[in-house]
């Protein structure tokens, strides 16, 4: 019996410890850019506050609708996090998820917005700041599901110098042809957002400067070979999900361009359940290839 109490009192205590990860959510920061507030959301793993080491970190945006809140309380962030790295499956990192706002991480093209120069110039500075994390390409991931997977997988690839590693859920990868034929208000409701002055428009007259470089599967021809081999890529997308089309053809044009990448088709929809199935894949992804350095140990 006394036997029992003390494994019992240890694992309690195993339970307190390890509980003391923390999110903090809908913290805020000045942006002069924007003119206004960005929130964020920050998850801390357990060894962050008794640690003198820095940590790795992760950007992981949310999708079209959504905010800096979505991982969390609708994608079982904390508790996926926290059974990983317990089961040493992932080292310990600081995830830092800003409201995306629905501005598809892109500026407007009519310089009024201008959201991604804010997340690059203004935002990624400030959390590095604040926060205890190594400030180097290798440790630095990016990760997100629908237009923040697009967007995380775009802004990884341009800013190839800044993110070694991104992990992209159901990324919002849609062909030319899917973009020009796209339903009206779908189409005015989400990449009016980047160009408003497509707004109404039908046919090619859509494909602005501003769609075109959203659109990854031109992206990915514009840019540099070498550099784009320097990011480590992810991504998945369900078996019946609307983009399954263009995510599939990114994976032909990537795989035709000979860039390493890593490309699962899993059962499921445009859903919650599906991301939240893909979070641990993304994360043990992200964790290996960080691991690839001799700074962080296996």
């Amino acid at each position: 019996m006394k036997k029992i109490l003390i494994l019992f009192l240890f694992y309690f205590i195993s339970i307190i410890s390890f509980a003391q990860s923390e999110v903090k959510l809908s913290l805020e920061m000045d942006s002069k850019l924007l003119g206004k507030n960005i929130r964020y959301s920050v998850y801390l793993p357990s060894e962050y506050e008794s640690s003198d080491e820095e940590f790795p970190i992760l950007y992981l945006l949310n999708g079209f609708t959504g905010d800096e809140t979505d991982w969390n309380m609708e994608g079982l962030l904390s508790d996926i996090v926290n059974e990983l790295i317990r089961a040493e499956k992932i080292n310990p990192m600081v995830i830092v998820m800003p409201d995306g706002d629905d501005r598809l991480y892109m500026n407007r093209d009519d310089g009024s917005y201008p959201y991604e120069e804010m997340l690059i110039k203004e935002f990624i500075p400030f959390v590095e700041e604040k926060y205890n994390v190594i400030k180097d390409k290798q440790y630095r991931a990016i990760s997100g599901l629908s237009m923040g997977g697009a967007g995380s997988m775009r802004l990884a690839l341009k800013y190839h110098e800044l993110f070694g590693t991104c992990a992209a859920f159901s990324p919002s990868v849609r062909t030319y042809d899917e973009i020009i034929n796209d339903n009206s208000n779908h189409f005015d409701r989400y990449f009016g957002r980047i160009s408003p002055s497509v707004i109404g428009k039908k046919g090619e007259v859509r494909y602005t400067d501003a769609i075109k470089e959203f659109d990854l599967l031109n992206f990915v021809d514009t840019q540099d070979l070498e550099d784009l081999k320097s990011v480590a890529i992810y991504f998945d997308c369900g078996d019946d999900d609307f983009l399954t089309i263009g995510n599939t053809s990114l994976h032909i044009k990537l795989k035709d361009k000979g860039i390493p990448h890593e490309f699962r088709v899993r059962d499921g929809g445009h859903t919650w359940n599906f991301w939240i199935d893909s979070l641990p894949e993304g994360l043990i992804f992200i964790s290996d290839s960080m691991r690839k350095s001799t700074l962080i140990p296996n």
